[in-house]
């Protein structure tokens, strides 16, 4: 059963090596993120879920210790997905999302917790999110995650897909239903839209909705909100 949950953004950015000397402008939501993994802990999960983004349809598989980097964002480092030596990833790393998440895990003494990650394409249709959110929920007794994603990339005219009227009506209410917990509402979400928009998260947060179907107790709490560089960031935890 799902007991806890933290929601993060998951641009490379969010890596100080990776952001370099733009790196204090995301000191605050770091900061945040560091936060929204303690309530994980607090929940003493038998098993952590990474949930993320990915460039396949998904659901992707990855076993403990599967390995990721940052090398294609031209920085020499390395990070591992929890304890394990990665023997059964059969030679795959971690996407982005999950590589950032697994940075976050290490940042905040997860390094050696049974974790796993599961990759879930832009493709994948609501309904297919929401099943493997139950799996995912039934796999232990306290089943906790982690889960990646990015809202909107269109908020300016400087971001990257440009700026789109619709994109701040849809962030908005996104995190309305993240800090409510509101399961109804991300199942719902405009899947079309949320790609018009380049929504990472899209996937990932009805993943989310679908592992929270069992638990109806779970109350939700919105800590971080904001749009640098025309994204949509938010950080928020279910319990």
């Amino acid at each position: 059963m799902l007991v806890a949950a933290a929601v993060c953004p998951c641009p490379p950015l969010l890596v100080p090596e990776v952001a370099a000397g733009a790196a204090p402008e995301l000191d605050a939501a770091r900061a945040v993120c560091t936060d929204a993994l303690g309530v994980l802990a607090a929940a003493r999960p038998d098993l952590l879920v990474v949930v993320g983004p990915s460039d396949g349809t998904g659901p992707e598989s990855y076993p403990p210790g599967t390995p990721g980097s940052f090398r294609g964002f031209g920085v020499g480092m390395d990070v591992r997905l929890g304890r394990g030596d990665g023997e059964d990833a059969a030679g795959r790393q971690l996407p982005y999302g999950l590589a950032v998440g697994a940075w976050l895990l290490q940042r905040t003494g997860w390094a050696d917790a049974p974790v796993e990650g599961r990759g879930v394409g832009d493709s994948l249709m609501a309904e297919r999110c929401i099943e493997e959110g139950e799996d995912i929920a039934g796999r232990a007794e306290r089943v906790a995650m982690l889960v990646m994603g990015d809202a909107s990339a269109c908020r300016t005219l400087k971001a990257p897909g440009y700026l789109d009227e619709r994109a701040a009506p849809f962030d908005a209410e996104l995190a309305r239903a993240l800090g409510a917990a509101d399961t109804a509402a991300l199942r719902a979400l405009d899947t079309g839209l949320a790609r018009e928009l380049k929504v990472s998260g899209r996937a990932p947060w009805q993943v989310l909705a679908g592992a929270a179907s069992g638990n109806g107790g779970l109350r939700g709490s919105l800590l971080y909100e904001d749009a640098p560089y025309g994204v949509g960031y938010l950080v928020a935890t279910w319990s």
